[in-house]
């Protein structure tokens, strides 16, 4: 199938690129403070999160409310005390489902490496069927 052909077919994967998505997840200190709550397994204060990196206070709250407009996290309030709760199964559904929706458009797989090609063998390269050479793109 030709790229032209491809951009008339209607997939799942169309769907799924959501730019909204890559854009909130685009931004390193958003995915730093994102990681953060995650392992924190926990709603987290906006001054807790910003003890995650050397971020000012005002900037790690935009970064949170970004987060939150990409629905992958629900602010509650308690007085003056905003905290954050990463929505982390509509995150793992979202990227899950992405992944397979590329898997299905993806051509099959071939089962046997091609005469030549290297295959990751813990951590190193082993020779698939004859010499691996770099030139013809060894690991």
């Amino acid at each position: 199938m030709t790229p032209k052909q491809a951009a008339s077919c209607c997939r799942p994967v169309d769907d799924l690129l959501d730019p909204t998505l890559f854009k909130v997840l685009s931004d390193p200190t958003r995915l730093t403070l994102l990681g953060c709550m995650i392992k924190c397994g926990r709603a987290c204060s906006v001054g807790e999160v910003a003890e995650c990196c050397s971020v000012d206070l005002s900037v790690v709250s935009r970064h949170l409310q970004a987060l939150a407009r990409a629905g992958l996290a629900v602010p509650s309030r308690t007085g003056r005390t905003v905290a954050y709760a990463v929505q982390s199964e509509r995150l793992c559904a979202s990227l899950r489902a992405l992944a397979d929706a590329i898997e299905d458009c993806a051509p099959p797989r071939r089962s046997v490496p091609a005469r030549g090609a290297c295959v990751p063998a813990r951590g190193a390269c082993v020779p698939a069927r004859g010499a691996c050479v770099p030139a013809r793109g060894c690991c």
